[in-house]
């Protein structure tokens, strides 16, 4: 009988493990439910646990709904909950986690937008004309020279004041930028201005290079601008921006033969 009840014990002890109580918070349990009530002296000694120890277990326990308090110090007493309580407990625990758990559910694409696994390119979406103005301010923060395909006549009808300001604050940063653009009569006036705004632009015949969308080059990162769709993206990727600039630099060459072939 005696063997029997203590593999009873065994097992009650795995299982309230298993749900998340510590070995002392089961100890002072037990204690309880077996005294059903007693100052923390009686518990600390029936459940082997010091003094101090218990009053926080019991503290914890009362929290959980497992143990009520009677009286005020020094004749306070702690009261053991019937063990339904306990079930109680495990209810509302359950509760709290699916609520939790539906919580998560709704920032995990917030949060996947920002995730970077590994090597894996960081992507970021910027939608309306706030959104391709913010993609064009990441640029101000480049390091070395960007790169970039544009056509002037898709950028600067939508936001004129802002690019105004754009080319002053990228001269002001010291960046310098080349361009592989249509020749447009927009693009024609900005290559003017090249020497001033700290810029090289190729121009290439319109009717066969029209670019839509702006693509711009700069430390490790490709920002694509859509004018036509609103919508601005950053990728943020060393092996994609080392690619892309590659490509850019058989674009330069062939670029520059067309100046030489037919006065571009």
């Amino acid at each position: 009988m005696v063997k029997m009840k203590k593999v009873l014990q065994s097992q009650t002890e795995k299982v309230l493990l298993d749900v998340g109580f510590s070995e002392k918070e089961i100890a002072v349990y037990v204690a309880l439910l077996s005294l059903g009530k007693g100052i923390v002296t009686k518990i600390s000694r029936t459940a082997s646990i010091s003094r101090t120890t218990t009053y926080d277990i019991l503290d914890n326990l009362s929290q959980k709904g497992l143990v009520r308090i009677s009286g005020k110090e020094p004749k306070q007493e702690y009261i053991a909950e019937p063990p339904e309580k306990l079930e109680k407990f495990i209810i509302e625990e359950i509760e709290k986690k699916n609520n939790n758990l539906s919580k998560i559910k709704d920032i995990i694409p917030e949060l996947r937008s920002v995730y970077t696994e590994g090597e894996r390119p960081k992507i970021k979406f910027y939608e309306g004309l706030d959104g391709l103005a913010e993609v064009y301010d990441d640029t101000l923060t480049a390091k070395e020279t960007i790169v970039a395909y544009a056509c002037y006549e898709d950028m600067e009808p939508l936001l004129p004041k802002y690019f105004e300001s754009y080319y002053k604050r990228r001269v002001k940063n010291k960046i310098f930028a080349r361009g592989i653009v249509p020749e447009t009569p927009m693009a024609i006036e900005h290559k003017k201005r090249d020497l001033e705004e700290m810029r090289e632009l190729s121009l290439v015949p319109k009717d066969k290079y029209n670019f839509t969308p702006d693509i711009e080059i700069y430390d490790n990162k490709v920002m694509i601008a859509s004018w036509k769709e609103k919508l601005g993206i950053i990728i943020e990727s060393q092996e994609i921006s080392d690619a892309m600039k590659k490509i850019f630099e058989l674009a330069w060459i062939g670029a520059k033969q067309f100046k030489k072939e037919k006065n571009f």
